[in-house]
Order: structure tokens, then sequence, then C-alpha cells
């Protein structure tokens, strides 16, 4: 499949569609454009954003009130139910930012439901997805939960209070216990707040076998620390003896260069690239959203291709065409 490339979006027609953020990506920039876009032909109003020092101001890719309240940011009523529900009984301790996750429409928070929610709801589809996506890997899926964490704040754990955005316990295609476990990107740069470095990251690094140097300090830095930290949490978690087996994947659009480039930087630091050695995958977006076509639900991929994927509308934004 063609990608189709990401222009650089001139100034005014930013501002005539309210997405003009000067702290943007040329990938985030699109990214919220096409956001608004969606918004304005779904018929949702304009949102407004809140700046550290209490003012608002209207963004394109900013639900109102009344529309994030009714479910507006999921695909369907189904999954904003789900959503509903996965907030009310989330884990102790996990971290669900409300305003991100109903009224953002830019946010990977969301997606994440978007992308998974209709597998949670439908076993078999869960099953006929992840083991197309995973064949050399999985059978069966068990479940599939959100913002999970085996112990936030746990010294045999991380120590901290990381998480996964999806969980995914399962029966290996050997008969084992395994998890997939998934953090999913979007429009993120990578260059997101740092954790503070804790003592067990180090004792992790050493102990897990994946790293040619775990003690590097680029491991410990933007853009990868993050990756760092959740790949040694499902690292631990098979130590400790919870699964047999476990993967850590990440999910990002082909064209979020950033994400790119940071898997790649990641990448350099392990073993191998054998995810059957190390633990670690990077899957695309758009990798996805054909499995999802290839068993059957060309609906929710075609619906999530429109949302996140159709930058051709950009250039139609740009030019009037």
């Amino acid at each position: 499949m063609t990608l189709s490339p990401i222009p650089a979006i001139p100034e005014a027609v930013l501002k005539a569609h309210k997405v003009n953020e000067a702290s943007d990506t040329r990938f985030k920039a699109a990214a919220r454009l096409l956001q608004s876009l969606w918004r304005n032909d779904a018929g949702f109003p304009i949102g407004t954003h809140r700046s550290p020092d209490g003012k608002r101001r209207k963004l394109g890719s900013r639900l109102n009130t009344a529309s994030a309240r009714a479910g507006a940011n999921f695909l369907n009523a189904d999954i904003a139910n789900l959503a509903r529900r996965e907030v009310v009984y989330r884990e102790v301790g996990a971290i669900i930012d409300q305003e991100r996750l109903w009224t953002n429409l830019l946010s990977s928070q969301p997606l994440a439901f978007n992308l998974f929610g209709a597998l949670k709801l439908d076993q078999g589809k869960a099953n006929a997805f992840f083991r197309a996506l995973f064949p050399d890997y999985v059978e069966q899926v068990e479940g599939i939960q959100f913002e999970h964490s085996p112990g936030r704040g746990d010294p045999a754990f991380t120590a901290d209070h990381s998480a996964f955005d999806v969980f995914a316990p399962i029966i290996t295609t050997t008969g084992e216990s395994g998890f997939v476990a998934i953090e999913v990107k979007y429009s993120e740069t990578m260059m997101e707040p740092l954790a503070q470095i804790k003592p067990r990251y180090d004792e992790l690094s050493a102990a897990s076998q994946a790293f040619t140097d775990p003690t590097a300090q680029a491991l410990r830095e933007a853009p990868i620390q993050q990756l760092w930290r959740e790949h040694l949490l499902s690292r631990v978690m098979v130590d400790n003896g919870l699964y047999g087996q476990g993967r850590f994947v990440v999910i990002h659009p082909a064209q979020n260069a950033n994400c790119a480039s940071a898997v790649r930087a990641y990448r350099r630091h392990l073993v191998s690239a054998d995810p059957e050695v190390t633990g670690f995958q990077a899957i695309t977006l758009e990798d996805c959203l054909n499995t999802l076509a290839e068993i059957g639900d060309q609906e929710t991929a075609c619906a999530l291709r429109a949302r996140y994927l159709d930058f051709a509308r950009i250039d139609r934004a740009i030019f009037g065409e």
C-alpha cells in the first residue's frame, strides 16, 4: 500500500482550522488537522484547550463537552460504553486522563480503545486478529485489559507506576501461558517528559539479557527510555513466574518519523532482532488495520483508517481539490 506523503501544512490552513500549534512536528500537525477535519465531517462542535494559566481557546482537535460526554471520541456506542466501564473498574492506581480520553481526538488513549475495544467485546475476532498479527506466537487470546500493570510501585517488578496501554494474556503456539503487552503511539514525538531513573531499572536491565550493553546511557534518555522501562516490566513479569513467555509490542503509524526513529534506535541496543529472543516487537498501525481487514472486519479497518491515517485529506484541505 502506498502511503500518502506528510505535507508541510501552510500556517494559514492550520489557523483556518484552529489547529496551529507551534510545537507540533510535521506529522503531529497533519494528524491534528486530520482530527479536526474528521470532527467537522462528523458534525461535532469544536472543543477548547485550557492552557497552564487557565485560559481557554478553541482547538480543532478537541470535542466540545456535550459530544465528549456522548462518547464521540470512539468509533461506536459499544466502544464508548466499554471505555466508561473500564474507567469505573480501572485497576487501583491506574492513571487514565479523563480529559484526554473523552475530549482529545489526537490522544493515543482513545486510539487504544478504538483499535482493541471491539476485540475485547468479541473473543473470536480477538483470536483471529492476534493469530494473524503474531502467527509465530499466539494460539489463543485469554482476554484484553487496558492500562494494566502487574503491580504499581511493587519492588518485585519495576518499583514504579509503569503500565501497558493494552494487555492480552494468551496461550502461545507451544501451549505455554504468555502475554502481549502493548504501547500505542499516534502523534507522540518520543521526547515527552522522562521518568526519574530508579536503581531497580539498572538491576533489571542487567538481568534481562536483552541488551548488548545494559548500562548504556542512551537507554535511560529520550527518545527510548519509555520503551526500555516497559520492556523491562514485561521481562520481569516472566522472570517472576507470572507467565511462561511475554512480548512487549509498540504500535505506531508508519509515517510518524519520530516513533519510527526511536524504534530503530532502540533496536540497535538489543542483542537480537528476533522477538522470540528479546521479547520486543514493533508493528505499524497500518499493519494492524490491514490485519483487521484480512480477518473480515473491513468496516472497522476503514473507519480507523479514515479517522487516523487518511492523510490524502490534508492535500485536499490545502489545495481545495
